[in-house]
C-alpha cells in the first residue's frame, strides 16, 4: 500500500490536513474508458481518489478494504463500484518479498461520458440508480454476478473500440440490475480532499493495519506519526470518519471473523490473537459490529448461513 519514497513526503504541523491522493486518470482520445490491470506491490496501491468511476475486481490477495468510512475484508473476487471523488484502497496481506502480477482489474470511466449516454440513450436510465449508490460505494454479493462480470472483464481485455463499449454496455446492465449488494461507506462520511499531505493516511493506516493484533495504542500511533495525541486522534477522525479506537477494533473484530469461520481456535484465543485483552470486551466489541456472538458467527459461518450484512455505522 504505502511506498517508501512516499515515506520522505510526510509533513509533521499542527495544521496539518490528512489527504487521500488525487490520481490523474490518463486515458486516451479515443477511448471512452479506460482498463488497466496491476499486480502487487504496485505504486497504484494507495489511498486516493479521482474524478472518474472505478470497477474494480480482485483477482488475487485478500485483505482489508477502505471505501470512504468503510472498513472490510476481501478477497479474490470482491467486486466494487466506486464513484467520483470517494477515497479507497485495497491493502494485501502479503508476506516479506511476496508479490503477486495480476491482483486487480480496473475499468474507469468519467461522468462526462455516463452523462454523453444518458442524453441520447433512453435505455441507459436503468443505471441511474446505480451510479447514484456508487458515491458511497457498492459491493457486489451475488457469486453468479461476479462470475459473469468477470467474464466481461476479460472480453474488454481483449477487445476495443465498439466491440469494447458494448461489453462494457452488458457490464453495466448487469451490475445495475443484481439486486443482492452492500452500500458501503455512510452518507454522513466527508472526506477531507485535496493535493496536499498525500502520505499521512497511507503511513498511519499501514502502521495501524501491521499492529492492530498487538497491544496498540493512540499513544504509540501518534509517536510513530510524529505528532501529539490529540492532534493525532482529531486528523484520524476527519480523515478516516471513525475514532481510532473505533477503527482499530473493526480490523480485530473482521480478523477474528477470519478464524471463527475458517478455523477450529477456541473463541478465547482468537481474542486474545487479534488483540483484545479481556473476553467480555470482545465479545461486546464483537456483538456490537456483527449483531450475533462470536459463538453464534462461527457456528452459522461454518455451516454456510452466514450472510454479510453492512455493519452498522
Amino acid at each position: 500500500m504505502l511506498l517508501q519514497e512516499l515515506d520522505k513526503k510526510i509533513m509533521h504541523s499542527e495544521n496539518l490536513r490528512i489527504k487521500p491522493e488525487f490520481e490523474v486518470v490518463t486515458q486516451q482520445d479515443d477511448e471512452s474508458i479506460r482498463y488497466l490491470k496491476h499486480g502487487a506491490p504496485s505504486p497504484l496501491i494507495r489511498w486516493h481518489y479521482h474524478k472518474e468511476y472505478e470497477l474494480h475486481l480482485v483477482k488475487a490477495t485478500s485483505g482489508k478494504m477502505f471505501v470512504g468510512d468503510y472498513i472490510g475484508n476481501f478477497s479474490p473476487g470482491n467486486l466494487v463500484l466506486a464513484g467520483p471523488e470517494l477515497p479507497h484502497n485495497w491493502i494485501s496481506h502479503l508476506e516479506d518479498g511476496e508479490s503477486v502480477q495480476t491482483r486487480d482489474l480496473v475499468i474507469q470511466f468519467s461522468p462526462a461520458f455516463i452523462k454523453s449516454c444518458q442524453q441520447v440513450i433512453p435505455e441507459f436510465s436503468i443505471v441511474e440508480s446505480l451510479l447514484e449508490k456508487s458515491k458511497l460505494g457498492v459491493e457486489f454479493l451475488d457469486p453468479n454476478t461476479v462470475d459473469h462480470a468477470t467474464q466481461l472483464f476479460e472480453h474488454i481485455a481483449d477487445t476495443n473500440g465498439m466491440k469494447r463499449i458494448v461489453v462494457f454496455f452488458q457490464l453495466l446492465e448487469l451490475l445495475a440490475t443484481s439486486s443482492d449488494i452492500r452500500i458501503l461507506s455512510s452518507n454522513d462520511h466527508k472526506p477531507l480532499i485535496d493535493d496536499k499531505n498525500i502520505a499521512w493516511v497511507d503511513h498511519a493506516v499501514k502502521f495501524i493495519v501491521e499492529n492492530f493484533d498487538k497491544n496498540l495504542t493512540l499513544e504509540e500511533t501518534a509517536q510513530h506519526m510524529g505528532m501529539a495525541e490529540t492532534h493525532f486522534s482529531k486528523y484520524f477522525k476527519k480523515a478516516s470518519g471513525h475514532r481510532f479506537i473505533d477503527f482499530v477494533n473493526h480490523l480485530r473484530i473482521h480478523k477474528a471473523c477470519e478464524l471463527l469461520a475458517h478455523t477450529d481456535t477456541p473463541i478465547t484465543d482468537i481474542c486474545f490473537s487479534v488483540g483484545f485483552n479481556n473476553i467480555s470486551n470482545f465479545n461486546r466489541r464483537f456483538f456490537k459490529l456483527k449483531l450475533m456472538s462470536p459463538r453464534e458467527y462461527r457456528k452459522s459461518s461454518q455451516a454456510g448461513l452466514y450472510h454479510h450484512k453492512k455493519e452498522p455505522d
